[in-house]
């Protein structure tokens, strides 16, 4: 399955070759287990505002940056984009209450694989639409000295977020690398679009509430239903699967 997938990808992109050397990760619902209190956190915050707002939107716009969100809903709601002023107060309110709802812990299995991923020597990458400073601090608690800063691309980083591929092709400028020498890790159906329009090879794994098919029909390569407990239990074979097409 692994090899198949890897070949059709070199086909469909024309590339040369596969050679994994980098994992780039998607953050909230891969490595932390944050989306339920950000979902909560941003339906509190709208429907506060009186703007219709519900949990499945909340996953469904997971990766986008804050601003995108707000002018989506604002647009939806009003006819127009929120001021700036507007966008800082809400997200601001967004965070107090993510805060609010406690602590956020690593997703299951994050950790363990990535101690694989480490002795594998291959680069890690995080890109991220995420702005909250305490889940970004956080990651350096959870995986010390993995996720430095010359290796992360976040909402400070970029001017438009996911779906649009910016982050990811600002992440592969960073890296260094061709875009055949890396696989990207991904939960939410717009991230794996940002992924998919950098052309990148895209694991989708389904962390969440969203229906598998719709992973699927936003161009991943790989759609995992075990979520991170499966991609642990079969990245040695994935990886092997990479090493075989050299």
């Amino acid at each position: 399955m692994f090899v198949t997938e890897i070949k059709k990808f070199i086909q469909q992109n024309n590339y040369p070759e596969f050679q994994l050397k980098a994992v780039f990760f998607d953050m909230d619902g891969v490595l932390l287990d944050s989306m339920e209190n950000h979902s909560q956190a941003w339906v509190k915050t709208m429907n506060g505002l009186d703007i219709p707002f519900t949990i499945e939107e909340a996953y469904l716009n997971e990766g986008r940056v804050g601003h995108d969100t707000i002018n989506s809903a604002y647009m939806r709601t009003f006819g127009r984009t929120a001021t700036l002023e507007e966008q800082e107060q809400i997200y601001e309110t967004k965070t107090l209450h993510l805060e609010a709802l406690g602590e956020i812990l690593t997703m299951p299995y994050a950790t363990e694989l990535i101690e694989k991923v480490k002795q594998q020597n291959l680069t890690i990458f995080l890109v991220t639409g995420s702005g909250q400073p305490s889940l970004l601090n956080s990651l350096d608690d959870y995986f010390p000295d993995v996720f430095v800063k010359e290796r992360m691309i976040t909402a400070y980083d970029v001017k438009q977020g996911k779906p649009s591929p910016e982050p990811y092709l600002k992440a592969l400028e960073k890296s260094g690398l061709n875009p055949w020498e890396i696989v990207v890790i991904e939960n939410a159906p717009l991230g794996v679009e940002s992924s998919v329009a950098a052309g990148l090879f895209t694991i989708a794994i389904n962390t969440g509430p969203i229906d598998t098919e719709v992973l699927a029909s936003s161009g991943a390569n790989l759609v995992l239903t075990g979520g991170m407990k499966e991609l642990y239990e079969r990245w040695n074979d994935f990886y092997q699967a990479c090493q075989a097409i050299k």
